[in-house]
């Protein structure tokens, strides 16, 4: 099942993209419904880099929801795009594809995943539609405020 959204950002599609290839983004705009634990490596980078990174992730901070790949590639620069081809136990496939785009005199972000889970992937398509909508709520909120991540 898929999950494609976009929203307008109101900041330079080069600012979105400084602050997309940051692990810094990816906590504050999951939070405070879903963390991550890094697992291997034991820490996030601060900027992506093509490669695999297993957290575990929590619910809330609290609720285990298992470990999960973080599978990162930069499969093209027109417009950016940033993929995670994400998998675990539970999900076989969590294909998060984000594009930043100029628009005008803003920016277009796009979230595009493709989940696979089995019985479970209507469940799990659920929660995706809820969770990156609230990631989008929380980029426009960031980007409104000038990138400050208190």
């Amino acid at each position: 099942m898929i999950v494609d959204l976009s929203t307008r950002l109101d900041c330079a599609a080069s600012t979105a993209i400084e602050h997309v290839t940051t692990s810094r983004l990816l906590e504050y705009v999951a939070k405070p419904l879903v963390t991550f634990e890094p697992k291997q490596p034991n820490q996030l980078p601060d900027v992506w880099r093509d490669g695999t990174y297993w957290v575990e992730l929590r619910l809330f901070g609290l609720i285990p929801l298992g470990k999960q790949a973080i599978v990162i590639s930069h499969p093209q620069q027109h417009p950016f795009t940033l993929r995670d081809n994400g998998h675990s136990p539970l999900i076989k496939r969590w294909d998060h594809t984000i594009e930043v785009a100029v628009e005008g005199t803003s920016t277009r972000y796009r979230d595009h995943v493709v989940v696979e889970a089995g019985w479970l992937t209507p469940l799990i398509w659920l929660f995706a539609q809820l969770f990156y909508r609230h990631r989008q709520r929380r980029w426009r909120r960031l980007a409104a405020r000038h990138f400050r991540y208190e």
